[in-house]
């Protein structure tokens, strides 16, 4: 008899980072709060967990990131204000932020040690049970027509039952960058993987597949981070975590449908507004028109 998979109802997001290279914007604002075109990132990533039929929300935090909180709750005053003038539209878009039927937990990351800590951080919440794991640096855009990529993770999780990392081919100059994983071809667009190792120097690096910022784990990794030793940069390393789980669960690779703007980049976050702005229904065709004025 084939063991029952548990379907991902939870999605972490670490969100406790300073966004030094986004200073002075991120001194008293959450890099997360940054708008592309008319959402913040942090929106876009929820937004994408949701599409993927996902409905508890939680968030690990650090100082000075309440922004993101007061975000995702009720604005009694404001929805006073839209109703009393009968601006409808923009009352539904602000109740949007909340569907029915979805719920944000937030818990504070004490000290600034890796991703992996983080992630650890909400082991209380998400409980024995897969869960999701989403970088609101990383916008990853759906192709168009086509299925959200936390979407396209969980349906081959569905189907696997073990972790899945989303990756893409990066340049050999920026493998320094990412977690890079090596692996067997077990589907299409999928790799079983048998080696990653976290930011490797591109002279030594296996391969030049890097792991974008979207995950589906299972809870097994929580005993991993438990114990596990500081890595580069003096952090726990989640890559170190699942390198280590994979000595007793099997953990896939999936190249995924879409595109990644690295907006934890100065230029990968100019991207994603041009980019986003030309396929806004509402300003894209005049931003569009504007742009062709501009000698470049």
């Amino acid at each position: 008899m084939s063991k029952t998979i548990q379907a991902v109802r939870k999605a972490v997001f670490p969100v406790a980072g300073l966004g030094t290279r986004f200073l002075p914007a991120t001194k008293a604002s959450p890099k997360e709060m940054l708008p592309v075109v008319d959402k913040p990132l942090i929106q876009y990533a929820v937004e994408e967990a949701h599409a993927a039929g996902i409905e508890h929300m939680i968030f690990v935090t650090g100082r000075s990131k309440r922004a993101i909180e007061d975000h995702f709750d009720t604005a009694y005053e404001l929805e006073a204000e839209l109703e009393a003038a009968q601006k409808l539209e923009m009352l539904a878009l602000v109740r949007s932020l909340q569907p029915a039927g979805m719920s944000f937990s937030y818990v504070r990351q004490p000290r600034s040690l890796g991703l992996g800590h983080a992630v650890l951080c909400a082991s209380h919440l998400v409980g024995d049970e897969p869960f999701a794991v989403l970088l609101a640096d990383d916008l990853m855009a759906a192709p168009q027509g086509g299925q959200a990529i936390m979407a396209q993770m969980t349906e081959q999780f569905s189907k696997l039952g073990a972790s899945i990392l989303a990756v893409q081919e990066v340049p050999k100059e920026h493998v320094r960058r990412y977690g890079i994983v090596v692996g067997e071809p077990a589907g299409e667009r999928t790799l079983k993987v048998s080696h990653i190792v976290e930011k490797p120097m591109p002279e030594v690096a296996p391969s030049r597949m890097g792991v974008a910022g979207r995950y589906v784990l299972t809870p097994a990794i929580f005993d991993m981070l438990r114990t596990q030793p500081k890595g580069a940069g003096g952090e726990i390393q989640l890559t170190d975590a699942i390198a280590r789980l994979m000595a007793s669960e099997s953990v896939y690779a999936w190249q995924y449908e879409g595109k990644r703007y690295d907006c934890g980049s100065k230029e990968g976050f100019l991207e994603a507004t041009v980019e986003l702005a030309l396929q806004h229904p509402e300003v894209g065709a005049g931003f569009r028109s504007y742009l062709k004025t501009l000698s470049l």
